[in-house]
């Protein structure tokens, strides 16, 4: 076995390990908000998750694309494996750190955050005009549209329902939470499992496997797809308590509004823009929009404060650790 083709299958190994993590550290993003209001028991939430995520990775390459080919550009041969796998390790590290403390930060910018900070290291070409178009600005509007939508979903949730039952009206929206769970959980591995089937379809073209204009393989995909809903059946409950109870104490109706918020971003991002956009940042948004329109007291933005910072040293400290990786990877290997 020949040193590239090592290299492709180690990356390929690095890349379905990130998947893995990005799955156990995002499965909250799903169900926390169905789990916190007793629409589902964890196990029952966490097999729904893993199931729409591997259905929902099968929807579309167009954010496989973005992050495979308009992010940086890796040299050929060993050398562009080497910056591949370094940021992979950034991500992975990224993604662990924050897992432990409970932060739901975003692993799909943990990701770009590697990619970035490796190619620099490396002196290789960044597409900065790509990461601003398809990173920063759905980066920024992300979260502002969801929390904006979610709020308007809610404000029409009061308005509808002013009259009815509040017992009944909670019962009513339990069941309905199990529909935009799902959806939530669909787009989760519409978005988050292109992301990986993107850096191995980087690999693949680096190593000389494919080239530029082929599609993305379909045991490209469908490995992606089953690491990912593997890891989201394990769960994340650091994060879950964080998301579903310690932003703000959720009620049915505002966990279905939340998560409706949350999916319809997601979809419009992956299906309309191929933008590799985070669903941490987009429903951690829309439960403070929802919060909001009971009363800005009732979010707690202490916690909310905790995890804007995570959001904001995400890509740059991925990209750190992604940059020693490569440093160390490069003296071993080349």
């Amino acid at each position: 076995m020949d040193l590239t083709l090592a290299l492709v299958i180690g990356v390929v190994v690095i890349a379905l390990a990130f998947d893995y993590t990005n799955g156990f550290h995002d499965a909250a993003n799903a169900i926390a908000t169905s789990v916190s209001t007793r629409a589902l028991t964890p196990r029952a939430a966490l097999f729904m998750a893993a199931a729409m995520n591997f259905i929902g990775a099968h929807l579309g390459t167009q954010v496989a694309q973005t992050v495979g080919k308009g992010i940086i550009d890796a040299p050929n041969g060993s050398h562009g494996l080497v910056i591949v796998a370094s940021a992979l390790i950034g991500a992975i590290a990224w993604n662990l750190i924050t897992w432990y403390f409970g932060l739901p930060s975003s692993s799909s910018h943990a990701l770009i955050g590697g990619l970035v900070g490796a190619a620099l290291a490396s002196a290789s070409i960044v597409h900065w005009d790509g990461v601003f178009e398809k990173v920063v600005i759905p980066m920024i509007l992300s979260p502002l549209i969801g929390f904006t939508l979610a709020a308007a979903i809610m404000i029409a949730i009061y308005w509808i329902f002013r009259n009815s039952q509040p017992g009944k009206t909670n019962r009513g929206f339990r069941y309905a939470q199990t529909v935009s769970a799902a959806a939530m959980a669909l787009g989760h591995g519409l978005q988050d499992a292109q992301k990986t089937m993107g850096v191995i379809f980087l690999a693949l073209t680096v190593g000389g496997y494919a080239t530029q204009g082929d599609p993305i393989p379909q045991w490209v995909i469908l490995s992606a797809a089953g690491a990912i809903s593997l890891g989201t059946y394990a769960g994340g409950w650091r994060i879950m308590r964080t998301l579903g109870r310690r932003i703000i104490a959720l009620d049915p109706p505002q966990g279905f509004a939340a998560e409706s918020a949350a999916a319809t971003v997601l979809y419009a991002a992956a299906i309309g823009f191929g933008a590799p956009i985070s669903t941490t940042h987009t429903i951690t948004s829309a439960i403070m929009g929802v919060g909001a329109t009971k009363r800005l007291s009732a979010v707690r933005w202490g916690v909310a404060g905790n995890i804007v910072t995570a959001w904001i040293l995400t890509i740059p400290a991925a990209a750190l650790v992604a940059a020693v990786s490569y440093f160390i990877l490069h003296a071993i290997i080349e």
